[in-house]
């Protein structure tokens, strides 16, 4: 669970001056989340990088490293065989959490991810 929280750190989207997060920007942070979900999935990791929260980029400071990191440590998000969007919840001005719950089955097992992220801030 610990590795699915950081993998939250993925997928970033920063607007400013915003009071409060409306659907307007509910759709865009999932088309952010949804957009390096698929470019994972299409083994474009240029893509992938390119949504990666600037923290993630100081320590990944690579696509190949990111893409190592994703694989060898975030399986269900590096290839989901089907994600959708989950509840969203505003935590303050300008700031949203948003739920993505990611299935991957392998051996015949499902894994079910519940990963959360901050996705709008000030």
């Amino acid at each position: 669970m610990r590795r699915a929280l950081f993998a939250l750190a993925l997928v970033p989207i920063f607007l400013a001056s915003l009071a409060f997060a409306g659907d307007a920007e509910i759709k865009a942070a999932q088309t952010v989340i949804d957009s390096q979900l698929k470019a994972f999935i299409a083994n474009d990791g240029a893509a992938a990088y390119s949504f990666a929260a600037p923290n993630v980029k100081q320590i990944f400071p690579t696509v190949d490293t990111f893409m190592n990191m994703v694989t060898n440590g975030y399986a269900p998000v590096r290839k989901p065989q089907s994600y959708s969007f989950g509840k969203v919840e505003q935590t303050g001005p300008g700031s949203i959490i948003q739920q993505v719950l990611i299935v991957r089955c392998v051996f015949g097992k499902s894994f079910f991810s519940c990963l959360r992220r901050d996705v709008l801030s000030n």
